[in-house]
């Protein structure tokens, strides 16, 4: 898979491709990920991307022409792909749609700045909009890591256990469950004795109970959408 991704910062990303399961899925030629400065498409003789609101308000919007020349720079051969704008207004991500772009050949990730982009941006070329939460970041550089995390942890050999990314939060629409390791006591808390009891069947039945348990409580609206 590639992502391209349209950024005014691309240097936040030099330590987060470097490092843990990004860094392993591109060593391993699973993923791709082109960094595309958007300032490298100004006309403008002082790289400037940015203008005042028609119709007045406060803060700055993301003029529209450095944008669309990033994004024919890549669609320069005729490719089709997914275009995704990170925004506040967008649909919320969650594993469904990360599963939804895992067999997708490439993609384009655009991450805004400012107030916003310019709507015709939005209504020309984005295809899909997508939030990380209910809440302002100051770009979308961030998100930008975050879907592409959740996706190089998906593609296939790049987990050293596939089936660890199977049993984790919202993979079954569920909450993942209490998870221990050795020593068996620490600070006077023992590790359950089921785990320790060596009977795998009795163990899932466990954890399946377990993580019912924890969704109920912490996350009751994922139990009641469920049909």
């Amino acid at each position: 898979m590639k992502i391209n991704i349209l950024t005014l910062f691309p240097n936040m990303f030099t330590g987060f491709l470097s490092e843990s399961i990004p860094a392993i899925a591109i060593e391993k030629e699973k993923l791709s990920v082109s960094l595309i400065d958007i300032r490298d498409f100004s006309k403008n003789k002082h790289r400037k991307v940015d203008d005042y609101p028609y119709g007045g308000g406060a803060g700055l919007v993301m003029t529209p022409e450095p944008i669309a020349g990033a994004i024919n720079s890549v669609l320069v051969t005729g490719k089709i792909m997914p275009i995704i704008y990170f925004t506040p207004q967008g649909r919320v991500l969650n594993q469904k749609i990360v599963r939804e772009y895992l067999n997708t050949d490439e993609i384009i990730i655009i991450c805004g700045h400012y107030k916003e982009i310019d709507q015709r941006i939005r209504d020309l070329y984005v295809t899909d909009e997508i939030s990380i939460g209910d809440y302002v970041l100051s770009g979308g550089e961030l998100p930008a890591m975050v879907f592409t995390d959740a996706i190089a942890r998906l593609l296939d050999n790049v987990l050293n256990d596939p089936e660890s990314a199977l049993t984790d939060s919202h993979e079954n629409e569920l909450l993942g469950f209490p998870c221990y390791t050795r020593p068996a006591i620490f600070e006077g808390l023992r590790v359950p004795d089921i785990l320790l009891s060596g009977h795998h069947k009795e163990i899932d039945l466990w954890q399946k109970k377990q993580s019912i348990e924890l969704t109920k409580k912490i996350r009751p609206d994922l139990i009641n959408k469920k049909p």
